[in-house]
């Protein structure tokens, strides 16, 4: 039997006046892992990666879930908002502390209660809605979820403490949870919409507490991950450091903020915007579809975004971002009145969201890096506050404007809020001036 050449051999042969050549050697070859493929190379960051999706992904499955369930049963959208509206304020309210204590005293020790008491008002709801309980049963057992940790902030603070010393690396993480917070954005609405239409109203908040209980616990299940409490060392001894200055004394934080108080202006008013317009179309239940392109392309952008290495710093092209987010979302308000065309107004908004991801990248990097050392999950969840408050009130004018004006002129609100962040951004010099 004769014997095979051995790989990476070449054989030459002449057939007539020809001379050929054999190469026995692999086809292919094998291209150096890619920025993201370098990030979850790092022992353990895949599994808390996952379970912290899988805690994420209610986040916005909740919200959708209680007006469905209270609008069905009760028969009445202004009571789900007002019930909504107060958890929204609730946790505004409770968030930064309930961070405080992460910071303290660590992810492990503090999230998992925290999620459970959040889970039994999640359930306490459902049992009032199912039991027609008084309609203040309803806002009390909202309020309790406002114990709810900031998983997103929870699994930025784990790349921060692993990535210490690597920009490059903690941009693309960055990146990468933000293409998260736009996956999760686009795919719980969706979700909690369908089991609670396909199954029964309560399918999609019990649904929502099962994924958010296991995943936080299989997330705080990673300690090899968690970085170490505020008041002690990794080794476990106690430190004799005295307790970081608050976030919100940091240089720069109040306008970054600020930025962020807009920016969720924005957010809140689009989507409300976005519902009325289509009813007014005739195609309510497509607003849903429309919302999630406007999500989706800003998951796209935030994912080739973290392939970019830029030269400057951050601050240099964070007003950049806004101006470029602000400028977009002129797209949207064209398509609307100009053409007043639905499939128009979801490729302007396809295109409008692919700024939001930059934008809040950026935005996220630069609070990380005015946070005292020690309390990095408590600054990140002040920037969420500040989301969710620009969200609510970004929802009540971009209401107004529906009511009062048309759904069209609608679109001028999230325009205007772009463009208010975009003046702070500009004209408050600690958002441009680099942390020491």
């Amino acid at each position: 039997m004769p014997q095979q050449p051995a790989r990476g051999t070449r054989l030459f042969t002449v057939t007539a006046d020809t001379l050929v050549a054999v190469d026995f050697g692999p086809r292919t070859k094998r291209r150096p892992p890619g920025p993201y493929g370098r990030l979850f190379a790092r022992p353990g960051t895949r599994a808390f990666t996952l379970a912290n999706l899988l805690a994420r992904l209610p986040m916005g499955m909740f919200s959708v879930s209680a007006v469905v369930m209270i609008a069905g049963t009760r028969g009445s959208y202004a009571l789900a908002g007002a019930v909504t509206a107060t958890g929204l304020a609730a946790t505004a309210l409770v968030a930064p502390w309930t961070a405080r204590l992460v910071d303290r005293y660590g992810q492990a020790r503090v999230a998992v209660p925290a999620t459970l008491v959040a889970a039994l008002g999640s359930l306490a709801l459902l049992l009032c809605v199912r039991y027609d309980a008084p309609a203040w049963t309803l806002f009390a057992a909202y309020a309790a979820t406002a114990t709810t940790p900031n998983t997103g902030g929870m699994s930025r603070a784990r790349w921060a403490h692993l990535l210490d010393g690597d920009p490059d690396a903690l941009h693309t993480a960055n990146s990468f949870e933000q293409a998260a917070d736009e996956l999760c954005f686009m795919l719980g609405p969706v979700l909690a919409a369908f089991l609670c239409g396909a199954f029964f109203p309560e399918a999609g908040t019990l649904v929502g507490v099962v994924l958010l209980v296991t995943g936080v616990l299989a997330f705080a299940a990673q300690r090899s991950t968690e970085p170490p409490p505020s008041g002690r060392t990794t080794t476990g001894a106690t430190t004799t450091t005295p307790p970081a200055p608050s976030p919100l004394r940091s240089p720069g934080m109040p306008p970054l903020l600020a930025v962020c108080l807009a920016l969720g202006a924005v957010f809140g008013s689009v989507e409300v915007v976005t519902i009325a317009f289509a009813e007014a179309q005739g195609h309510r239940t497509a607003a849903g579809v429309v919302l999630a392109l406007q999500a989706g392309g800003s998951c796209a952008a935030g994912l080739l975004y973290g392939r970019v290495r830029f030269a400057g710093p951050a601050e240099d092209r964070y007003p950049w971002c806004v101006a470029a987010m602000t400028a977009l979302l002129i797209l949207p308000l064209l398509a609307a009145s100009l053409t007043g065309s639905l499939l128009l107004l979801s490729a302007a908004l396809l295109v409008a969201g692919m700024a939001t991801a930059p934008t809040m990248i950026t935005n996220m990097t630069l609070v990380q890096r005015r946070t005292p050392d020690g309390r990095l999950n408590e600054g990140m969840t002040l920037a969420v506050t500040a989301l969710l408050g620009g969200i609510a009130c970004g929802s009540a004018v971009g209401g107004w404007v529906v009511e009062h004006l048309t759904p069209t002129a609608g679109y001028g609100v999230p325009v205007t809020a772009a463009a208010v962040a975009l003046l702070v951004a500009l004209a408050w010099p600690g958002v441009r001036t680099a942390a020491a």
